[in-house]
């Protein structure tokens, strides 16, 4: 045999399968997938061992815990909280382990042993269970003599009026206490860190963001919104004690000065004089009686009658911290109610300003021309008839006015009308100085400008195109009457003063005959008292106002000019110039006390 025979038989002897019968390469092959099925079952039959296991022993907690009653039921396990004892091996590729694994329950608290503060805030919020919020050790930072909340309330940063807080230690307003806001900055910045919600009358601890609750700051949210009882409105009028502010300032609570911010003092003193009308003011100071009246959305003359009654409380305040009280944002809804005709930087009329106000709180309550009263028109509303005739022409020969006068148009026609104050018309003021070279100031007695209205006497009123003789009778008289002394007279080009100084009594001004006869028996008492008095000082477009008011309390009479509060004696209040006066109607027992 060749050499090359010998090689392909001993290739095939190689590549012939070993075994009998040919079929060794069959059964390694089944063999070697036996031998891993069986690896694969007997991972499974050790897992299910273990997880019997451990349902065998949460089995026998529950039983112990059921035959002893002061234990509770084991929490069933949480994954994340099972800890891997170290050198047990790895898990292998599968979920469950694959060998035996001892696992460790993390130490439950004992019941005798403190609990673990909670956090305070989670994700900005407060947790109400905070065991600081009565033991805050800031609450000596507060300094009650830089707070003010007569401003208004807006951030000092953003000049949002959202969320707004005032700090305590400083007196700035700043919107929000979350991580971001101004006022958690300022806390951090400047190491203030008691707040108050301007809203919700809460205090707050910043940076650490809980409620602090403590009865000693009490005081403070009453300075920003006090409250007063039907009791404590009933006796304002009967006692004469001073109050005293924390700079030790000593006041009478409605007599306190409002802040001239530029030239606001005509609407300070009309704000002055009603603030003292008792009727208004009782209904003013108890804000239930106008809170439920329901406005059109987007109302804005609502805003008047709200800080119209903010101001009122504030005047009336037994337990301010100042002597004084900013009309701020009482003048910022005049100027936005008003369409800016009323402004704090620009000198007004205070009879101008009377009228629009007086009627614009008349309409915000809900009040109508005719049909629907309010305490506006209860307290102040009266009514008169006016008689009018048409004049002809003064140009016309004698018999065409005769001829027109006996015409329909040129009768004398009569309407009932109502009023809200009565106008009073001063003689004209001499042109001339006297052989002293002194200008003489004319004097006219109340009685003689009031002629006006007792229905006999007559004055002309011209227009452009025609004139008019009128004639005035009241048929009914308010509570409370308003005079309006006209001392300015508009023409072309400039406005003039009169000065003439009219003459009054402080009391006992009978207005009976002023009334018609069928009348005069359904009003039982027509004698008025002065309780307020706005005298008009200086020329008129540079001029000031003052005003003299009556306390009830003490019975004695006080002026007030911007901040300054003096008393003054009754004789004096005569000798100004009068321009707008209130008058109170007595009533039988006041009467009758004047009489005995």
């Amino acid at each position: 045999m060749s050499s090359r025979g010998k090689r392909e038989r001993e290739r095939e002897a190689r590549a012939a399968p070993r075994g009998p019968g040919g079929g060794g390469g069959g059964s390694s092959s089944s063999s070697s997938s036996s031998s891993r099925g069986s690896s694969r079952s007997r991972r499974e039959g050790e897992a299910e061992r273990s997880r019997g296991r451990r349902e065998a022993e949460r089995d026998r907690g529950r039983r112990e815990a059921a035959a002893e009653p002061g234990l509770a039921l084991p929490l069933p396990v949480d994954p994340s909280r099972i800890k891997r004892e170290p050198g047990t091996g790895s898990w292998g590729g599968s979920a469950t382990p694959t060998g035996p694994v001892r696992v460790k329950r993390e130490r439950e608290p004992d019941g005798d042993s403190d609990p673990e503060p909670e956090p305070t805030v989670r994700y900005g919020r407060f947790d109400p269970e905070d065991q600081r919020s009565r033991h805050c050790p800031y609450l000596d930072t507060i300094n009650k003599s830089v707070l003010d909340f007569d401003f208004e309330k807006l951030c000092s940063i953003s000049l949002s009026h959202i969320n707004v807080y005032a700090c305590l230690v400083c007196g700035k307003y700043f919107q929000g206490r979350g991580l971001k806001s101004h006022a958690y900055i300022h806390s951090v910045q400047f190491s203030h860190h008691v707040f108050l919600n301007l809203h919700t009358l809460k205090f707050y601890c910043l940076p650490d963001n809980y409620e602090i609750i403590d009865s000693s700051l009490e005081d403070i949210t009453y300075v920003l919104k006090p409250t007063f009882t039907a009791q404590q409105i009933t006796n304002l009028d009967k006692q004469a004690k001073l109050s005293r502010a924390y700079d030790g300032t000593t006041y009478l609570p409605g007599i306190v000065g409002l802040n001239n911010i530029k030239a606001n003092d005509y609407a300070n003193a009309v704000l002055q004089a009603l603030s003292n009308v008792p009727p208004l003011r009782n209904y003013f100071l108890e804000e239930e009686n106008y809170k439920s009246i329901q406005r059109p959305p987007g109302d804005i003359m609502f805003l008047l009658v709200q800080r119209f009654g903010e101001l009122m409380r504030k005047l009336w305040n037994p337990r301010n911290f100042k002597a004084h009280v900013s009309p701020h944002e009482m003048l910022q809804a005049v100027v936005l109610c008003s369409k800016k005709n009323f402004q704090i930087t620009k000198q007004g009329d205070g009879v101008d300003f009377l009228s629009w106000f007086l009627n614009a709180l008349h309409s915000a309550l809900g009040g109508t021309k005719k049909k629907k009263k309010t305490i506006v028109t209860d307290v102040f509303q009266g009514s008169m008839r006016i008689f009018t005739k048409k004049l002809p022409h003064p140009d016309l020969p004698a018999e065409e006015k005769a001829q027109l006068l006996q015409n329909t148009e040129y009768q004398e026609m009569m309407v009932e009308s109502t009023f809200m104050y009565l106008t009073l018309d001063l003689p004209t003021a001499p042109l001339y100085k006297d052989e002293k070279e002194q200008l003489i100031i004319p004097q006219v007695p109340l009685f003689s400008i009031l002629a006006k209205f007792n229905g006999a006497t007559e004055k002309e009123y011209k227009t452009y195109k025609e004139n008019f003789l009128k004639r005035f009778q009241l048929t009914k008289l308010p509570p409370y009457l308003i005079f309006c002394i006209k001392r300015f007279t508009k023409n072309n080009f400039f406005v003039e003063k009169n000065p003439t100084i009219v003459n009054f009594p402080i009391t006992n001004v009978d207005l009976r005959e002023y009334l018609s006869e069928e009348v005069q028996a359904a009003h039982t008492n027509t004698t008025y008292d002065l309780i307020a008095n706005i005298v008009h000082d200086g020329k008129p477009s540079e001029g000031s106002y003052r005003i003299h008011v009556l306390h009830h309390g003490t019975g004695k009479w006080y002026e007030l000019q911007d901040l300054q509060v003096t008393d003054i004696l009754p004789q004096m209040i005569t000798l100004s110039e009068a321009y707008i006066q209130i008058w109170k109607r007595r009533e039988e027992d006041e009467t009758n006390q004047q009489g005995a």
